[in-house]
């Protein structure tokens, strides 16, 4: 029978876990980030990189500690509960479901429009079925999935570097950190910092994950350097050949690189990788979210029935099915790629209270840069982006206020 208390499986071994890593980290993002960092910062983007590269390093020691103490599904919802109390841990988990809900709705979308554009929310509610069919019949898919995932989308990034760098067009001046300034630096770093958010999605699966006190430092570890090395090779790449001015301009960065390098044929291949890649994204959103939503509901913070887990595939499966109902509706009705800014805030703040966990371990000096960095960057993002990430914080509280009043 189905049981809200029973245990996840632990079937994850490290390389599915780093695997499932850059599946989130290495997503759609990489394909169009570039271009609002570059119109921010200019060259000095490769700066704008090293900060949010540093942030999420101090972000993933932290969730790297408090996994391997809490191996437990939820992430930030389970380590702000332990640590810091309940309200905290409510907190982290509403800012990570709601903000990651608009995500996975976005990523099913992006996918849609580079598939198929004419018929991009159908193409996108089909994606959203097809994922969450596969993650229904177990994690061990869907790391399969993801594995084969991820090994399109690095074929094709290194196909895209590779035709750069041997076109003979490229001018490594263009690439040199000049000019920029601290504010189009720290925006820029604002932007890229959701390129390396997917580590929390391991953190978020420490319950299926074997051996966790050793397993997880390492994943988060591995994912977050191969994903920053693959966005510096990329960075430098498309910088060297197009120039901060025609990057920041450009729609579809990458296809733009592959164009100016002399390989307009490849556009194709890289529309399939940005496709695939927000594909992958999508699997590992809706894995992360339905496992906080199990934890949250493991406690009455939800729907108890929402923590039932398949009795065969050792799945929340009505966790599932339920974040995928939701996107998939969204998805059919609305376009709300444009619309989600405020789940950068919403991150920010999800990152922000697992620093501050990890704080009361002790060894604070990371834990304390993690959440000086998560505020610094939380105050260069636009305003109207603040100002809906807090009113969606503001329901959540409001929410939260209620339930205890009951």
């Amino acid at each position: 029978m189905n049981s809200a208390s029973e245990p996840l499986r632990r079937r994850l071994g490290t390389t599915d876990a780093v695997v499932v890593g850059l599946g989130s980290m290495i997503g759609a993002g990489v394909f169009v980030v570039f271009a609002p960092a570059a119109a921010a910062a200019g060259s000095s983007l490769l700066l704008g990189l090293a900060v949010a590269a540093l942030v999420a390093y101090c972000n993933a020691t932290s969730s790297a500690r408090l996994a391997a103490q809490y191996p437990l599904s939820g992430g930030a919802y389970v380590y702000g509960r332990e640590r810091l109390g309940d309200f905290w841990g409510y907190l982290a988990g509403w800012s990570f479901i709601v903000g990651k809900t608009a995500s996975c709705a976005a990523m099913a979308l992006t996918a849609g429009v580079y598939l198929w554009p004419a018929q991009a929310n159908a193409v996108a509610v089909s994606a959203v079925v097809a994922i969450t069919a596969v993650n229904y019949r177990g994690i061990e898919k869907s790391a399969r999935l993801t594995r084969g995932i991820v090994a399109v989308v690095l074929a094709v990034l290194a196909g895209v570097v590779a035709v750069v760098f041997t076109s003979g067009r490229v001018e490594i001046a263009r690439v040199s950190p000049a000019g920029g300034t601290v504010t189009g630096v720290l925006q820029a770093a604002g932007l890229l910092f959701f390129a390396f958010a997917g580590y929390a999605r391991i953190a978020t699966l420490g319950e299926e994950v074997r051996d966790p006190a050793r397993t997880l430092p390492r994943a988060i570890g591995l994912a977050l350097g191969i994903t920053l090395a693959v966005y510096a090779t990329v960075a430098v790449a498309v910088l060297a050949v197009l120039g901060p001015e025609q990057l920041a301009g450009a729609a579809a960065p990458l296809a733009e690189a592959v164009k100016s390098a002399g390989a307009g044929g490849l556009e194709p291949a890289v529309r399939v990788g940005a496709a695939a890649a927000a594909l992958g994204a999508l699997l590992s959103l809706i894995l992360g979210v339905s496992r906080t939503i199990l934890a949250m509901a493991r406690d009455g913070n939800l729907p108890t029935g929402l923590a039932a887990v398949h009795p065969r595939f050792g799945v929340p499966h009505r966790a599932e099915l339920t974040v995928g109902a939701v996107v998939a509706v969204l998805v059919a009705v609305v376009d709300i790629r444009g619309a989600i800014g405020f789940s950068s805030l919403t991150v920010l703040v999800y990152y922000a209270i697992a620093n501050a966990a990890a704080w009361t371990l002790g060894r604070r000096a990371i834990p304390a840069a993690g959440f000086a960095g998560c505020l610094l960057l939380a105050g260069f993002l636009p305003l109207g982006s603040v100002l809906t990430g807090f009113a969606v914080l503001a329901l959540g509280a409001g929410i939260y206020a209620i339930g205890r009043s009951r």
